[in-house]
């Protein structure tokens, strides 16, 4: 067992994880796993935590603690009137179909190759968030059919792979089709909370019987980091709300671009 000063540290250090991933839950529109996973990540390195499955337990961990997190900022939005509920219905068998192929895919996939996968899209993403035109669209109306299905699947399976809930891809997918950013951030709330109700089972199953788990995990879910982090995200999340309404649309952009470059090198240094 760790020495009790390295339980009160992985212990301080998850609640303050929780606290700012609720806020930013709120604020744009995720679920807080991309603050999670390379805070886990960090953590579960400190007490020793095998590191051939530190990134999936981070990952499916933080698909866990997102599910209360993307609730309670999808009814705060919905509460306002800001979430398109079209675009969820249009989603609701894709998404989750989507996040169920990721968990798949990462039982045989390496740790390496999920940080790999997390870095380049929060990189490309905070990319187009700083060099974002008003021009850049592909129309006015979000569009349907087989590119619906396409799109939502890809939302689902990107997502599931980087651990968070969806609102880095679905915010800039909405946001091409001429969404509001605002719209699209309230929006994303919801698909939150159907990428991480199937993450959280695909995780549990891809990690069954695996070595080297953290104590209390199912599968790439430990159940002690869930319990600590989820009462603080949920008490943090309507603060993030409350910011994300009182901000204009450039700075929500910019403020998530920043944000993502920071997560993308992060995992880019834990390659080296």
């Amino acid at each position: 067992m760790p020495p009790v000063s390295e339980i009160i540290l992985f212990a301080s250090l998850l609640i303050a994880a929780g606290a700012v991933a609720g806020i930013l839950a709120g604020l744009f529109g995720v679920g807080g796993g991309a603050i999670l996973v390379p805070v886990f990540y960090q953590v579960y390195g400190l007490v020793g935590v095998d590191d051939a499955v530190r990134t999936h337990v981070a990952v499916g961990t933080s698909l866990a603690i997102i599910v209360p997190t993307s609730i309670r900022s999808f009814n705060a939005h919905r509460k306002r009137g800001a979430v398109d509920m079209k675009i969820l219905k249009d989603w609701a068998i894709w998404l989750p179909l989507g996040t169920i192929l990721a968990s798949a895919i990462a039982a045989y996939i390496s740790g390496a190759a999920l940080r790999t996968i997390f870095a380049v899209l929060s990189l490309l993403i905070a990319l187009r968030m700083f060099l974002n035109r008003e021009s850049w669209r592909f129309g006015d109306q979000m569009p349907g059919g087989f590119l619906n299905a396409v799109a939502g699947a890809g939302i689902g399976l990107f997502s599931g792979l980087m651990g968070v809930g969806g609102g880095v891809l679905s915010n800039l997918w909405m946001t091409l089709w001429g969404r509001t950013v605002h719209q699209s951030v309230a929006t994303s709330s919801g698909v939150g909370v159907l990428i991480s109700i199937p993450g959280l089972i695909g995780y549990a199953w891809a990690g069954w019987g695996e070595a080297g788990l953290p104590p209390f995990s199912t599968g790439f879910i430990n159940w002690i980091t869930v319990l600590l982090v989820i009462p603080v995200t949920l008490m943090t999340a309507p603060v993030g709300v409350r910011l994300a309404h009182a901000m204009s649309r450039r700075q929500l952009e910019v403020g998530f671009g920043l944000f993502l470059v920071a997560v993308s090198a992060r995992f880019f240094y834990s390659l080296l």
